[in-house]
């Protein structure tokens, strides 16, 4: 289920995404109340639109614009949407998208191709360990792409890993759909209650939500305590409810690869310009075949690094590599840039450290201040002193860090929402 287009040069592929373009440029143009705005604004005629390079001629969507006037993106009347979806609000209020029938079908095809690329295949069943419902776009894509797939899905949902333990038992899944961290407690729960991960029939698991790799596509200290006591393969996948699109991994586990039917991507430095080759900026996508809500140069807040040399598996397409982080979530702390994956990595060196969030707040001079919030059972002095010391020698700053009881932790952690929990309270202004 490998579409031609990935196996195609660069140069096919730019091509293609040119055409495909110039199909959104006029979709939108006849159909959207905000980028027919935009473009009377800008004087953008959908002839000034024929290649690649030509998107740097239209103002990137911000989240704000997109929060600010939600309404004026649909591009169909409300009666044409089946299904409603909220973004997850990390960044902000979320956002109301809606999908048509076409745009559910769509969604399907792409989560299909995603998981094919993952090594998915007709004859496997998932078990997903992530919600379905609260209007939460992912869950509902696993579903249907694996339906599309033609392969078997068992609909566990979140959290009880006595559940997840016996639907294992039961079905024999030969993958899970699971947040990397969710595996950690499944491994646990195996070890107490006797049970051999190993002779579990599991393979593979598609993880959401969580990284799995450093920059240079090496298991990070999450992936390897996972790898230690289960030997499944782990796959990254990367996704935003905005996108309606996955970049998923491959065989060879070297970046999330891009799907040049469904999405454009470009890479953008604070000015909105295309970066150099290799180098760090934010993640810009322009959705394709999106017939409810297309959106244009929509500027995720995810700092990537692109990498366009051939993969191994035979596609030629761009792959992303991990997240670095939020933008918005960048913090400038003691003279040191940091952004809050790089402190998850160091936090779980620690065994003793059983859950925790970040607080970022500014001082009483205007200064970004972190705050970690552990939860441990140890509360031995030598621990805190061992955690400061490794983020010293690590990212060259010590954090202020408070020991907190593991309910308050966990509370902290789910979202308003409870889709996904989270690891950073941004609170500043």
């Amino acid at each position: 289920m490998i579409p031609e287009i990935e196996k195609a040069s660069i140069k096919e592929i730019k091509a293609f995404q040119a055409e495909k373009l110039k199909e959104v440029i006029a979709y939108v143009t006849s159909n959207s109340p905000y980028y027919r705005r935009l473009f009377r604004q800008y004087k953008i005629l959908p002839s000034d639109i024929n290649s690649l390079e030509d998107l740097v001629r239209i103002p990137v969507t911000t989240k704000e614009q997109l929060q600010n006037n939600n309404d004026a993106f649909l591009c169909v009347p409300k009666s044409k949407i089946i299904d409603f979806v909220t973004t997850s609000g990390t960044l902000g209020d979320p956002v109301i998208l809606g999908q048509t029938d076409k745009d559910l079908d769509r969604l399907a095809h792409n989560e299909a191709i995603s998981l094919t690329c993952s090594g998915v295949t007709e004859n496997d069943i998932l078990q997903m360990t992530t919600t379905m419902d609260r209007r939460f776009m992912a869950g509902l894509a696993y579903f249907m792409g694996v339906r599309k797939l033609g392969a078997g899905i068992i609909r566990v949902g979140a959290g009880i890993p006595e559940l997840q333990w016996d639907t294992i038992t039961k079905f024999k899944p030969s993958y899970l759909i699971v947040v990397p961290s969710f595996l950690l407690k499944l491994i646990q729960y195996a070890e107490t209650h006797g049970i051999d991960v190993n002779a579990s029939g599991v393979k593979g698991a598609i993880c959401i939500g969580e990284s799995l790799r450093n920059q240079d596509f090496s298991l990070n200290v999450l992936a390897q305590k996972i790898k230690e006591k289960w030997n499944i393969e782990l796959y990254s996948t990367y996704a935003s409810t905005e996108m309606s699109t996955a970049f998923a991994e491959c065989s060879e586990q070297q970046g999330g690869h891009h799907h040049p039917e469904l999405i454009i991507a470009e890479i953008l430095d604070e000015d909105n310009q295309p970066v150099a080759n290799g180098q760090e900026g934010e993640l810009t996508i322009t959705t394709l075949g999106v017939e409810a809500m297309p959106l244009l140069r929509f500027k995720t807040g995810d700092i990537v690094v692109a990498h366009t040399s051939p993969c191994a598996c035979g596609r030629n397409t761009m792959r992303l590599g991990p997240v670095v982080g939020r933008k918005k979530q960048m913090i400038k702390y003691k003279g040191t840039t940091l952004y809050p994956p790089a402190m998850d990595n160091l936090l779980n060196d620690f065994e003793e450290v059983e859950g925790y969030v970040f607080e970022i707040y500014h001082n009483e001079i205007g200064t970004d201040e972190i705050l970690i919030k552990i939860a441990s059972s140890s509360a031995d002095p030598k621990l805190m002193q061992a955690i400061k010391d490794h983020f010293r020698s690590k990212l060259r700053v010590s954090p202020n860090i408070e020991i907190c009881p593991n309910e308050e932790i966990q509370k902290l952690r789910m979202s308003k929402l409870g889709r996904k929990p989270i690891s950073v309270i941004d609170k500043r202004q």
